[in-house]
């Protein structure tokens, strides 16, 4: 049972975190033919970067994709774009995405090390397992059944772990094999911080095993409680601790009308033939797990115009109501919100000045859990 104090302050540690998706790829954050002032380039991404940071943003997440499709004709690289991020900014932590299959650990684990080193400990991986057989086929990458894909993945975070903790580490897996492997310099201690993605039953396993942060997408604070329960008690049966971050396509207006409106012009200039095409293909790879779900297993034409649901996080009104929004996913169990804008330096900004003060206000008058005796 769970009793509260009648009113305490949030400490740092308590307080929602806030990460971004990085631009890095063309086509924005949603796929719509309506306007959207974002680049991908180094010097837009730079800027947004440190407008975040001045922002109150805790982390940027970059993108992964090794090829065009769904509005992304140009992608920069993950790893090289977000060590450029880190040069350009002094607090923001930055999370590199990579994928098992074209990286290997040895090599992921060696890159990271020597960013962690050069940036005093503010770069983080995100495992992306993959969803996207085209691409996997694009590059001759072998394309595994869903829940291979995320046996590899956990593989992939137990030798990262390992080469960076270990002074001769040594692995038997059936994806990847060490003998003796002595990674010198290490990271940083401690050493990155491991995120993943996912909401089908093996990803929301594994986070539960090994990972840090368990991203999932976008939805109603009662769906995002029920996979936090799920994996927060599997994590307590392995002795292990996981943080939750949920998508979200944040539209802060002055009116929730105007809000509202943005919404429906970016649904109805959306690019069909490019929506159904990706939904397709999610689908599919979620349709491939045993349970026959995924990350977008449910997902509408509506929700799939925003990559990872983020619409369904409802973050679109007045500055105050996402605020409060923000805090029924927390109670709801986030500890991240990880966010998507139409706009980004202008409503990173916006975002900034007019919803994270509201919500760490909303924060200080929550009242706060302690252990029952």
């Amino acid at each position: 049972m769970t009793t509260y104090h009648d009113k305490t302050e949030a400490t740092s540690d308590d307080a929602i975190k806030f990460a971004y998706w990085v631009p890095n790829v063309s086509g924005g954050l949603v796929i719509s033919n309506i306007e959207q002032r974002t680049g991908w380039d180094i010097d837009y991404n730079r800027k947004l970067a440190q407008i975040a940071e001045a922002s109150g943003f805790d982390y940027a997440l970059t993108q992964v994709r090794f090829t065009a499709g769904y509005g992304a004709e140009f992608q920069h690289e993950s790893v090289s774009f977000s060590h450029a991020l880190l040069a350009a900014t002094e607090k923001l932590e930055v999370i590199a995405a990579i994928l098992p299959g074209p990286w290997n650990p040895a090599l992921a684990a060696k890159q990271i090390a020597t960013i962690h080193h050069l940036t005093h400990g503010r770069i983080a991986v995100n495992i992306v397992s993959g969803w996207f057989r085209g691409e996997f086929a694009a590059i001759g990458e072998s394309w595994l059944d869903h829940d291979e894909r995320y046996r590899r993945s956990e593989e992939f975070i137990r030798a990262l772990k390992g080469i960076w903790t270990e002074d001769r580490f040594t692995f038997r897996g059936d994806f990847y094999q060490f003998d003796n492997y002595s990674l010198k310099p290490k990271p940083l201690d401690p050493h990155p911080e491991i995120f993943q993605g996912g909401s089908s039953r093996a990803a929301r396993d594994m986070a539960s095993r090994v990972s840090d942060w368990y991203l999932t997408n976008g939805n109603t604070p009662e769906e995002i409680a029920k996979q936090v329960d799920d994996i927060r008690a599997k994590a307590a049966r392995n002795d292990h601790e996981v943080k939750i971050g949920v998508n979200a396509f944040a539209i802060a207006r002055e009116t929730e009308h105007e809000a509202r409106a943005v919404l429906a012009e970016i649904i109805a200039k959306a690019n069909p033939e490019a929506v159904n095409a990706f939904g397709h293909e999610v689908k599919n790879a979620g349709k491939a797990s045993p349970e026959g779900q995924g990350n977008w297993a449910k997902s509408t034409f509506e929700d799939l115009v925003q990559y990872n649901d983020g619409f369904r996080s409802n973050l679109i009104g007045t500055p105050h109501q996402i605020a409060e929004r923000i805090l029924d996913l927390k109670r709801a169990g986030a500890d991240l919100i990880l966010l998507g804008f139409l706009h980004f330096q202008e409503e990173v900004e916006y975002f900034g000045k007019h919803v994270i003060p509201l919500v760490r206000e909303l924060e200080a008058a929550e009242p706060l859990p302690i252990a029952a005796e």
